[in-house]
């Protein structure tokens, strides 16, 4: 054992336990990004010329959280554990055995916001540029639910800020789940909502959540161990990182049409 280095407690997965019922701390951290979502959606809808209702508000949200349950377990299934899909085609229906993907939630979410957006007779963009700023928050509660259920660890090193997860090993490792809360959480929810207070472009907010994800993923991942059952490709990059590449090229495509074609995001208008 590497000495000098924190040496990850174990802690308990239960954050809260009332008789049979055990919330666990990923769980909490699910309902936790909710909360903030909703409250802050009401709070910009309530604001002048919003263009948007208590009622919407409600409405995409719950269209947003079956569009991460249902695209995060089939992008889990089909991006990570295909095999254990073909060998027992019910695994993709066992959800409480774990595994969500962020980027089948994406693909989920991204769908149940053109479904919602068609039934509102609201443009997509005007739909994906008022959900955007609401995710960071969700997303780096759920990487704090991964530190403390000590999963999703980092690569060996021997930065003195390295880690001993003793269910990976003796050797002090990257916390990549503070990584990545630092970056997706904190520095996106940043850069988000800075663009929709300075009234971006249609379209620009979502381009930068799909951009600056993508690239705070992808620089993670090289910290970040890689899944056991893949390994890496072309023994440099992970899963997580080639389903970044489209998200940074989309993102970055998005931004430039937003300034120089406004007229595919909605006659060039800006957020409410």
């Amino acid at each position: 054992m590497s000495e000098g280095h924190w040496v990850f407690p174990g802690f308990d997965p239960v954050a809260i336990q009332i008789g049979p019922l055990a919330v666990h701390w990923y769980g909490l951290m699910y309902l936790l990004g909710f909360l903030f979502a909703w409250l802050m959606a009401n709070r910009r809808a309530a604001q002048p010329n919003s263009n948007w209702t208590r009622d919407q508000v409600s409405d995409v949200l719950f269209y947003g959280f079956l569009g991460v349950i249902v695209g995060g377990r089939l992008g889990y299934v089909f991006f990570y554990q295909f095999d254990a899909f073909l060998d027992d085609p019910l695994y993709l229906i066992k959800i409480w055995t774990g595994g969500m993907s962020f980027h089948g939630g994406l693909i989920g979410v991204i769908t149940a916001l053109w479904l919602f957006a068609r039934k509102q007779k609201k443009t997509f963009f005007a739909v994906s540029d008022f959900i955007a700023p609401l995710i960071p928050f969700g997303l780096g509660a759920g990487r704090i639910g991964n530190f403390i259920n000590g999963e999703l660890w980092g690569r060996v090193t021997e930065v003195p800020w390295g880690i001993i997860f003793p269910a990976a090993g003796l050797l002090p490792r990257h916390p990549s789940q503070l990584y990545q809360f630092a970056l997706e959480g904190v520095a996106l929810l940043i850069i988000l909502n800075l663009a929709w207070r300075l009234r971006a472009p249609r379209g620009v907010v979502s381009g930068l959540f799909l951009a600056c994800y993508g690239l705070f993923r992808f620089l993670v991942e090289f910290v970040r161990e890689p899944d056991a059952q893949l390994g890496l490709y072309l023994d440099l990059f992970s899963m997580g990182q080639l389903l970044s590449m489209p998200m940074m090229l989309a993102g970055t495509f998005m931004i430039w049409g937003a300034f120089c074609r406004p007229q595919w995001f909605g006659k060039g208008e800006k957020v409410a």
